[in-house]
């Protein structure tokens, strides 16, 4: 019988992930995996941190990660990856968008945004795969593809092909977008 699998999605509000989680979802589904996707909001809109799991496996019976449960971590903010480290289980991945989005204490003056987040992560033996998905997002023509850029780089830790992958694209974005899309998950998966 195969291990649950937990994946965490995080990021701010605005920035893609329950598309994301909801791609994810249905691609793991038509894998023929039981899935339970949930998630957790913050204040998303208002640039809060949105959580989102999405577990699969053989039987799955609770939508929910508990700290040190995570396989893998997506993240599409530097300090929000930093942020739930603690979900990570020891051996666990994280997948991480460079880009660093200032929350208000940040904005406001109170805090500082830290530095060396990468770093620090590999510092404490996570593995980090790291990328400037703005930029490929840019690349291919549309600044909030991010999201399909960092489910182009998380491809790589699946043994699932490209073409189940454009499937669940296929059937989660809208048809105007799909080329940019398609292009972003190739810049994610190919960098």
């Amino acid at each position: 019988m195969m291990d649950t699998k937990n994946i965490m999605i995080v990021g701010v509000g605005g920035q893609g992930s329950l598309l994301a989680s909801k791609t994810l979802g249905w691609l793991l589904l038509n894998e023929g995996y039981d899935v339970k996707v949930s998630e957790v909001h913050g204040m998303s809109q208002r640039g809060g941190s949105v959580v989102t799991y999405v577990r699969y496996g053989e039987k799955v019976y609770s939508p929910i990660i508990d700290e040190g449960e995570a396989d893998c971590i997506v993240s599409f903010e530097l300090m929000e990856a930093a942020r739930y480290l603690k979900y990570l289980k020891k051996g666990g991945q994280i997948v991480t968008n460079t880009q660093q989005i200032d929350p208000m204490p940040v904005v406001m003056g109170a805090a500082e945004y830290p530095e060396n987040l990468v770093e620090k992560m590999q510092a404490k033996g996570v593995k980090v795969d790291a990328l400037d998905c703005l930029k490929l997002a840019e690349e291919a023509g549309n600044i909030k593809a991010v999201n399909v850029v960092l489910l182009g780089r998380l491809s790589h830790y699946f043994d699932i092909p490209e073409e189940a992958w454009e499937k669940a694209l296929e059937a989660n974005v809208p048809a105007k977008l799909l080329e940019i899309n398609k292009k972003a998950f190739l810049l994610g998966k190919n960098a």
